[in-house]
């Protein structure tokens, strides 16, 4: 077995389809309210312009990222952050596979920016002045998983805060047909490598295993965990909201799964 690694949560944020935020998943996860609505993400972070322009992926990794942050009382600008998706903006690349196939001279310059991988971490680090490392992980559909290893191993190899955050959205086309993913989905974290006053810490075992994320017998949360790719964080953050000990595994790899014991401290 590794050596876990430790780190402390300090902020959180999210977004699904009927809870915009983290504290509307919260009171779902807790039995307090039912999901409702489907509102557009609010990425207040970002200025209008930019908010006008960014696509659906943009929006809803940096509303997510926003919660944390401004749960955490940090400073945006001085957080390294780590962007994970599994597929990206899935409706500009169909819309970019297309153009190219069909009348490449049309090709829009604006999507073709915001085809790239780490549009979001671009969107967000220009928005914050952030000058801290940023980097952006695919990996596959463990991506949420790769992307929470890589944050809590910069946390404490580095000592210091990082911003974990987590997005993707539904698929259009034949690669929606490919990928199967239904719906949009985003989750941040903010970790840090001392605890300071925060009452959930993370202890995080890289494992061989090949769990395919666990089920938590609410229709709803099975239903959401299974339609997006980064949705595999619902487990944990439904540990987080429930708000008690407990332990659970996320895949990270092929053949490699994250053992979390989630411990609340009082």
């Amino acid at each position: 077995m590794s050596a876990a690694l430790t780190v402390w949560v300090k902020g959180i944020g999210l977004w699904a389809p009927g809870t915009p935020t983290w504290h509307a998943f919260r009171e779902v996860a807790t039995g307090e309210a039912s999901p409702a609505g489907n509102e557009r993400p609010v990425a207040d972070v970002l200025p209008p312009n930019e908010r006008r322009r960014a696509p659906e992926s943009v929006l809803l990794a940096a509303a997510a990222a926003g919660q944390a942050v401004a749960m955490s009382g940090l400073n945006a600008a001085d957080l390294p952050c780590v962007f994970a998706s599994s597929h990206g903006d899935q409706v500009i690349t169909d819309y970019m596979c297309a153009t190219l196939a069909s009348a490449p001279a049309e090709l829009s310059p604006t999507k073709f920016h915001n085809s790239v991988h780490n549009a979001p971490a671009g969107y967000w680090t220009i928005a914050t002045h952030c000058h801290a490392a940023s980097s952006a992980v695919s990996g596959g559909e463990e991506s949420f998983g790769a992307g929470l290893l890589e944050a809590a191993t910069l946390a404490v190899a580095d000592d210091r805060d990082v911003l974990l955050a987590s997005y993707d959205i539904a698929g259009t086309g034949p690669i929606g047909g490919m990928t199967l993913t239904t719906g949009a989905f985003a989750s941040a974290l903010v970790l840090s490598p001392r605890a300071d006053g925060a009452a959930i810490r993370l202890d995080i075992t890289p494992e061989p295993g090949n769990s395919a994320g666990e089920a938590s017998g609410d229709a709803w949360m099975d239903g959401l965990a299974a339609s997006n790719p980064s949705s595999l964080a619902v487990p944990l953050f439904h540990a987080l909201a429930a708000a008690h000990s407990t332990a659970l595994r996320v895949p990270a790899a092929r053949g490699l799964d994250l053992h979390i014991d989630v411990e609340t401290v009082p």
